[in-house]
């Protein structure tokens, strides 16, 4: 086996994986398996669900969406999409790493172009440019490549290929020139051949608006209602909003909502598992409607997450992590607009639906006036074509022409962008340039310029660190051109870069020219890659010079230190399991000594007049706030005796500790040993930590606070029985977000071994489509993507069921059922299901097959 995985194409290579709502926990097992069968190491995710980063060499991905992207730029660890894991094992080789990038500013990413009877010039310039931003070449025409750039279809070469059946795009080069001009990937319908649209119609002739998915959420920047959950699991109403799992939100003064709307806020973020804090020092996330006052500043400063509401709605809806600097009304509004748009006064032509909202909201955003139609006091008009009556009048009456790139880019940069930038007015005929609206990522580093200079010196350790991190991958990125903000993952771009655009040459060669510095090791990884290969990992070191990755490298470790103190600051908790002492507490109590001692000696008269009066009635203390929320299961101590419970969970409530229900929101799990119960398999999916019940007892026989990190769960008896690692499980369930199962259909008879609830509960509770099998229920399975694709294997779908009579006449009909729908029936004893909530893993081995499993435990 050995010998097997030393000549695996991954050999060397530790991979970590993001899951998705397209690269679910399924997926991930079935790439892991073929990975590791190719050499490689998963790295499993930390407790608290991160990636392990310092460990990796490549993170799969298929999207930027996730909080550790920006530490991956800083470091260079490429991030791929899967189709890098499937190209590589095609070729048996590793793919490089720039076709695979997620990030939609590699706008060619996916496509294999090759170029038949173009002249020499014209086609080393759309290679280049191709190559640059994500794309590559194909000297042949094979099934890999996607698209053959000529202009005719009489080349023998096209016509072999089609008649070999090549299933691919023939355009224009026409398409590839607009592209590269706008710096973004339009359709390519208008130019497909052989009868391409911009040569048999007019560019005036009537052009549908399109629909951009890129606005949903994104149009408004102080939205007035809460959206409907996206996708709703079942009829229960809005599911739990994991991505606020252990996140701390502060929600500023300014939100211009109801009081009755923010309490509904706080209620969803608290039943995703956050919390509601007050304090900006206290907080991970920070939701403002302005870039402005104190708050907003310490935030920014701070490194905190601060976008606006819309960001926050499209959190709960989506239920999953995004940045708000990566849509433009995501992020606070700056509350005097941009400078140098006042006085403007704006219109816009050709957009539709929400691009049409979008735009309004944005150019009031910018500090210009928004009109309905187009007067001759207008300055500019904004446009998707350039084909309209308003823009064949525009110049007749003075009115600067652009399209929506402008206003976009002058909002993202914060400043008038000039409008002789050739992009702006290019309008490619029949394109309505409303298809690529919203694309527009905002620039930190200029946002900090304007509205949070400063403030180093009152950073904690973690927000230095934080800072260190975007400006490494700040150095990293391109810093002009299409490509802009994006780091591939290459610590020397190569001979890619030479084929760039002079745009991308000229910025890659001043990177070189800035990182070309004595050699500096910083050995972090064990890990060493060969060099000198086409397909050597992007991600080591170059042995020639010190890159900008070694560099980033070395910043980060010369702040160890300074994290380590935090770390350990935070940890350190008083006996009455208060914050850490300092800051705001110590300035409070300080104020409170003072109060006490000015009111310490009343006067003789207000004495005699205290003596004559009744004594008030004592007030009642209030509660501490609730520092811990724990699920309590299997616990002994109040087994039949409700007096005591409920003596200790007022004595729990005043230590700060909250114990609450199955399904609710956590930060800790309480048992005295791993036990398989609904409480317990629900509570894991979301991810707490796992400690001992041995704590809830010390803390009310001591009425104070242990440490609480001294009394995680230790089980390893029950561990080997049952194939898992707890600490690994509640890694991957704080990763999974309680999505663990998400898509796959569970279903399930009325007979089974002690009813369908609990089982409802645990395959709910990670994500999974629960319903009950009935002889009589007329329930179908929807025909999958396997139905679509013939090479697609069938998806497995569960039938949870005892051996019954009545259960086992079941079978042939859920059998008959699920190969309509083109998916593998599975017919599954209950414990399959407990198996794969304790592991937090879909796995499957034929011993949970109801025949198998029953007939072994009968033996």
């Amino acid at each position: 086996m050995k010998d097997a995985q030393a000549s695996g194409i991954f050999n060397e290579c530790a991979i970590a994986f993001v899951p998705n709502k397209s690269l679910t926990p399924k997926y991930i097992s079935d790439l892991s398996s073929i990975l590791e069968d190719n050499g490689a190491t998963i790295c499993e995710p930390r407790r608290d669900g991160t990636i392990p980063i310092e460990q990796v060499t490549h993170i799969v991905s298929n999207t930027i969406d996730f909080p550790q992207y920006i530490e991956s730029q800083a470091i260079m660890i490429p991030v791929v999409t899967v189709e890098w894991v499937n190209m590589s094992v095609k070729r048996r080789k590793q793919a490089q790493v720039r076709p695979y990038s997620p990030d939609p500013r590699m706008i060619f990413s996916e496509v294999t172009v090759t170029c038949i009877n173009l002249p020499t010039l014209d086609k080393e310039s759309i290679i280049g440019a191709t190559m640059a931003l994500g794309g590559q070449e194909s000297k042949e025409i094979s099934r890999m490549t996607t698209h053959i750039c000529t202009m005719s279809m009489d080349s023998e070469m096209l016509k072999a290929a089609l008649a070999r059946g090549w299933k691919g795009k023939v355009v224009l080069p026409h398409w590839f020139d607009a592209c590269f001009k706008l710096g973004k990937r339009i359709a390519e319908d208008p130019y497909l051949l052989p009868d391409p649209e911009v040569t048999k119609k007019a560019p005036e002739d009537d052009l549908e608006i399109p629909t951009n998915a890129n606005l949903q959420g994104a149009t408004s920047a102080n939205p007035q209602w809460l959206p409907s959950p996206s996708e709703s699991r079942s009829g229960d109403g809005r599911p739990p909003a994991t991505v606020f799992q252990s996140k701390r939100v502060l929600l500023s003064w300014d939100l211009n909502i109801t009081q009755r709307l923010i309490s509904a806020i706080k209620d969803i973020i608290v039943d995703g598992g956050g919390r509601i804090v007050q304090e900006v020092d206290d907080c991970d996330m920070f939701i403002c409607q302005y870039r402005d006052g104190p708050q907003y500043v310490q935030a920014a400063q701070s490194c905190k997450e601060v976008g606006n509401l819309s960001w926050l709605y499209y959190l709960i809806v989506h239920n999953e992590w995004t940045s708000p600097l990566r849509r433009l009304l995501h992020y606070p509004l700056p509350k005097d607009g941009i400078e140098g748009f006042k006085g403007m006064r704006i219109t816009v032509s050709n957009y539709g639906g929400e691009a049409r909202i979008y735009l309004e909201n944005l150019i009031k955003a910018c500090g210009a006036e928004f009109t309905k139609t187009m007067k001759s006091d207008n300055t500019h008009l904004i446009t998707a074509r350039d084909t309209s009556e308003k823009c064949k009048a525009a110049p007749e009456w003075g009115i600067s022409v652009v399209n929506h790139l402008w206003i976009e880019e002058s909002y993202a940069k914060c400043e008038v962008k000039p409008l002789t930038i050739r992009k702006y007015s290019h309008f490619p005929p029949r394109t309505n340039l409303g298809e690529i609206i919203g694309q527009t990522f905002f620039d930190e580093s200029r946002l900090r310029e304007l509205y949070y200079p400063g403030g180093d010196e009152q950073m904690s350790p973690r927000a230095k660190r934080k800072r260190k991190i975007l400006e490494a991958a700040e150095e990293n990125a391109y810093n002009h051109g299409p490509a802009e903000g994006v780091v591939i993952g290459r610590a020397d771009q190569g001979s890619d870069v030479e084929e760039a655009p002079e745009e991308l040459r000229r910025s890659a060669r001043k990177k070189r020219a800035t990182t070309e510095v004595e050699e500096v090791a910083t050995p972090i990884r064990t890990r060493h890659v060969r060099s000198g290969k086409e397909n050597e990992t992007p991600s080591m070191l170059s042995t020639g010079g010190r890159s900008a990755k070694a560099k980033a490298r070395e910043i980060l470790q010369a702040i160890v230190p300074d994290i380590e103190l935090y770390e350990k600051e935070k940890k350190r908790h008083s006996k009455t399991g208060a914050a850490p002492w300092g800051g705001k507490r110590a300035a409070d109590m300080a104020e409170k000594e003072r109060a006490e001692k000015s009111s310490a000696a009343p006067s003789n008269d207000e004495a005699e007049d205290a003596e004559s009066k009744r004594p008030p009635k004592k007030a009642r203390p209030s509660l501490p706030d609730v520092e811990l929320r724990i699920i309590l299961t299997s616990f002994n101590r109040w087994v039949g005796d409700q007096k005591t419970e409920d003596r200790d969970r007022r004595k729990l409530r005043n230590l700060g500790i909250q114990i609450v229900g199955e399904g609710q929101a956590c930060d800790y799990l309480a048992a005295p040993h791993i036990v398989r119960t609904v409480k317990f398999l629900t509570a894991l999916a979301r991810g707490p930590k796992v400690i001992s019940s041995t704590f809830v007892e010390k803390a009310l026989e001591m009425g104070e606070l242990p440490d609480v990190d001294e009394f995680l769960l230790q089980d390893k008896e029950s561990e080997t029985r049952y194939n898992f690692k707890l600490q690994t499980s509640v890694a991957r369930a704080k990763s999974h977000c309680g999505k663990l199962l998400w898509g796959i259909p569970i279903y399930c008879t009325e007979k089974v071994r002690n009813g369908p609830d609990s089982y409802r509960s645990i395959a709910q509770a990670n994500g999974a489509i629960f319903k009950l099998y009935r002889a009589r229920s007329g329930v179908t399975i929807k025909p999958t993507t396997a139905e679509e694709d013939g090479n697609a294997p069938p998806e497995p779908v569960y039938l949870l069921s005892g051996v019954s009579h009545e259960e086992k006449n079941l079978w042939a009909k859920f059998k008959d059922m699920a190969e309509k729908g083109h998916m593998e029936p599975r017919i599954v004893a209950p414990d399959w299901l407990l198996d794969v909530a304790m592991a937090q893993q879909v796995r499957f081995d034929s011993k949970f097959l109801a025949e198998n499993f029953f007939k072994d435990q009968a033996a």
